[in-house]
């Protein structure tokens, strides 16, 4: 008697378990957009670092514009210019003003910034429009971060204000998790490269590529080996020859029950197991560790079902390796906007659209793995439970946003 189908979550925590976390590697802040930090970061400075402008104008003792307006300015020499980056500044006294631009140092004696909007503009003598309050237009040294604090904790995804705060308190580099390195293998002797002439029984080649941007997106490193035929010993020897080093083997097709499926054939009682998942589309899947050394993921060949598989199981753990917080696609809700049915037993993935705006969703294409083109215009998975067998028009729906 065959085995019951392996539920969705139990395969998921399978193939989570072959990927443990990454080694910490120091990488340059040019490197580190979208890379998880392992380590807190800590700030070597305070920002701002020293009290400072926050507009061109001039620096002053508020006390001494006490009742300056349009009709009664109050002129004051200038004793000097502050541009943004000198380090001389001499401390202002008492009956003058400085000079000075967005981001320079405030001079020892002066409390307050005038923009130039409320002066004359002078350079040697200036009149001054407005009385302004003691602080007025002053950043002041550590208002927003202070020295010693901890400005990115660990587990945090790097986006460009990250990589900015990063900077901005010293840090050249950053510890982060260390991309897997995953080696894309597409099997099959009928598959060619895009771009070259079609003979009857060959198709264009494309899981390889789709995966390897999957993996890339995921934000592992994808290594792509195209064209591996239907022979199971020369299908080992590039194993041997290629997968060393990789931190995953992912391979597509070749693992259903018919003739001539490689994959199955080349790792069965080598320490890959292959199952039927009870979900569609994507049920026959593997997972193992090759001879007990490097992971293996197996997917269908079908185009969709090895894109949805790679979304369901090899996407969340890849991501859970880098240290990513939130592995898992975004969920939402959403309407149906249309009646939908399905198989009992199995877990439904199916390609919608979402408006977003009416807060609904309509489905793209049907369910059959190989609808590529009606895959490439879905933003979403509409998710069916197992329990499931119909969905009318109006249901409420989870959504796997597939950007974010």
């Amino acid at each position: 008697m065959a085995s019951p189908p392996r539920t969705v979550d139990d395969h998921r925590a399978v193939v989570a378990a072959l990927l443990s976390s990454s080694p910490v590697d120091d990488v340059p802040l040019a490197q580190a957009r979208g890379r998880v930090l392992a380590a807190d970061v800590v700030a070597a400075v305070s920002l701002p670092s020293f009290d400072n402008s926050a507009m061109d104008g001039y620096a002053v003792r508020a006390a001494e514009l006490v009742g300056a307006s349009q009709a009664h300015p109050v002129e004051l020499p200038v004793a000097t210019d502050i541009p943004a980056g000198r380090v001389d500044v001499p401390p202002m006294e008492p009956g003058t003003v400085h000079r000075i631009m967005t981001g320079a140092p405030m001079p020892e004696g002066a409390d307050a910034v005038v923009p130039v909007e409320q002066s004359d503009g002078g350079v040697a003598r200036v009149r001054l429009h407005a009385a302004p309050a003691p602080a007025a237009h002053v950043r002041f040294e550590g208002e927003d971060v202070t020295l010693g604090d901890v400005v990115l904790t660990a587990g945090t995804v790097l986006g460009p204000a990250q990589i900015g705060v990063a900077a901005a308190v010293g840090s050249a580099t950053v510890p982060v998790r260390r991309r897997p390195t995953v080696l894309v293998l597409s099997t099959g002797s009928e598959l060619i490269a895009p771009g070259t002439p079609l003979r009857r029984g060959q198709i264009y080649e494309s899981n390889g590529p789709m995966l390897a941007a999957a993996v890339e997106d995921a934000g592992g490193v994808a290594e792509l080996l195209r064209f591996v035929p239907d022979d199971v010993e020369v299908f080992l020897a590039m194993m041997r020859e290629r997968a060393a080093g990789a931190d995953l083997v992912l391979t597509s097709g070749g693992v259903s029950a018919g003739a001539y499926e490689v994959v199955k054939d080349a790792f069965t009682g080598r320490g890959v197991e292959f199952v039927k998942v009870a979900m569609q589309p994507g049920g026959p899947q593997g997972a193992g560790r090759l001879d007990g050394g490097v992971a293996v993921v197996t997917l269908p060949g079908n185009p969709v079902s090895a894109q949805v598989s790679f979304e369901v199981f090899v996407r969340p753990a890849l991501r859970a390796a880098m240290g990513h917080p939130y592995p898992a696609r975004p969920v939402v809700s959403a309407t149906l906007s249309e009646r939908m049915t399905s198989p009992p037993g199995r877990r439904q993935f199916r390609r919608g659209v979402v408006d977003a705006a009416a807060g609904t969703v309509r489905e793209v294409g049907s369910p059959a793995s190989h609808l590529l083109g009606a895959l490439a215009r879905a933003d979403c998975l509409i998710v069916v439970p197992e329990d499931v067998t119909e969905l009318h028009a109006g249901a409420t729906v989870d959504l796997w946003l597939l950007e974010g």
